[in-house]
């Protein structure tokens, strides 16, 4: 099955960056490309349908898409660092510039020092301007010309045409190697979500009257069937679930259902690879439904994994209390004080699944669950990998919304 990937960036950028990603088989590119970076967002919502996957061109036009909440599917963008940026010191030293004295933006210092360090050269006189949120060109203009005796070296195209007239200017462009690497990660993580999407959903459906539920199995894009014991049988799949849901967070069919029926209304959602796994986890949230209340529903997954579904559109997190969190992902309200703890430690920046573990105490795979729990309740989300150093699997990096 072929994968589409959008490729977002500046004119000049795309269609280098989408040849390397046609390279790769099965994987087909839709282009597009803007004018300036704030175009980005607007252009990934009007084609968010058309795509499996978003590769950026640069980490600007990505975080810009981030930050206005536009990506709804898998997103990678192309790290400047390593290899693109020595490629560039090369090339100035080629044009007789002075490689220790640059104004760098958009690329962290730290990223900046190593591959200064690693050429052997020093870093006394460099001056960066990393990437933040609210980070504009023009912000990244003016610190440019706060060091007029210093070359650029920027990631924005908006900044080289600004400054190209006034001192020696070069804009990093994507490596071929780190285009490969991004790609390589964005395809495992999309076709990971395309394969999830297809997941099987079974809801088994304990109501009284039937009154509603074949249109309620019609909005699910599901079928509707009787079950024993009076329970009803829906089956549909994991991406129709998670849309109707809103993320796995609240379940407005329940709220209907009880009002037309003036009765119990118990709901059990499993999600599995298979009928029969899906079966046996919808069993277990009817169950834990059962227990909750007269009027309930529960989605259950793999790895002992059970979330409340609220029977309205809940509130956006930082309006609920822990005690509402931590019923609907199943942790404890500990364990979430302590996960709000490590986020605001971190501030904006993502924390590795090993940092969450040393935070609260656990072993890593468990940290992975908590982490999973979250991310289903809309309370977490993936933002990359960072290589661990060894020969281990990558550490996934979560930024924490709860």
């Amino acid at each position: 099955m072929g994968i589409v990937i959008g490729v977002v960036g500046p004119h000049d950028l795309v269609d280098d960056v989408a040849a390397v990603c046609e390279e790769q088989p099965g994987v087909s590119t839709l282009r597009l490309d803007y004018d300036h970076e704030s175009q980005a967002p607007a252009i990934v919502e009007a084609h968010a349908t058309s795509v499996e996957g978003w590769l950026f061109t640069g980490i600007v036009p990505y975080m810009l898409s981030r930050d206005a909440e536009a990506l709804t599917r898998p997103a990678a963008f192309v790290d400047y660092s390593g290899a693109t940026l020595l490629n560039a010191l090369v090339r100035l030293q080629h044009q007789g510039e002075d490689v220790t004295r640059l104004s760098i933006d958009t690329l962290s210092a730290a990223d900046v020092d190593a591959t200064f360090t690693e050429a052997g050269l020093p870093t006394g006189e460099l001056r960066t301007h990393p990437y933040r949120p609210g980070m504009t060109s023009q912000k990244a203009i003016a610190f440019h010309r706060r060091s007029p005796a210093h070359t650029v070296i920027t990631c924005l195209s908006s900044v080289h045409e600004a400054l190209r007239d006034e001192r020696h200017v070069l804009r990093l462009v994507p490596s071929v190697h780190s285009v490969r690497v991004a790609l390589r990660q964005l395809v495992l993580t999309a076709e990971g979500q395309v394969q999830e999407d297809a997941q099987i959903a079974l809801g088994l459906i304990e109501v009284a009257g039937e009154e509603g539920l074949l249109r309620e199995a019609t909005a699910l894009g599901g079928t509707l069937a009787a079950f024993r014991g009076g329970t009803h049988l829906l089956v549909t799949t994991r991406g129709p679930l998670h849309d109707a849901t809103g993320g796995f967070t609240g379940l407005p069919m329940l709220a209907r259902l009880a009002g037309q029926n003036d009765d119990a209304v118990r709901v059990g959602f499993g999600l599995g690879r298979s009928a029969a796994e899906a079966e046996s986890l919808a069993r277990r949230a009817l169950a834990k439904a059962r227990r909750i209340g007269p009027v309930a529903a529960v989605l259950s997954l793999r790895a002992d994994a059970d979330i409340v579904l609220e029977s309205v559109a809940t509130t956006p997190a930082g309006g609920q209390s822990l005690s509402v969190i931590a019923r609907r992902v199943g942790l404890s309200v500990p364990t979430l004080e302590k996960l709000l703890q490590a986020r605001a430690a971190a501030g904006d920046e993502p924390l590795t699944t090993r940092e969450i573990a040393d935070r609260l105490a656990v072993q890593q795979r468990t940290a992975r669950r908590m982490l999973h729990r979250l991310e289903l309740a809309g309370l977490a989300e993936r933002t990359g990998n960072l290589t661990s150093g060894s020969s281990g699997r990558p550490l996934t990096l979560y930024r924490l919304t709860l």
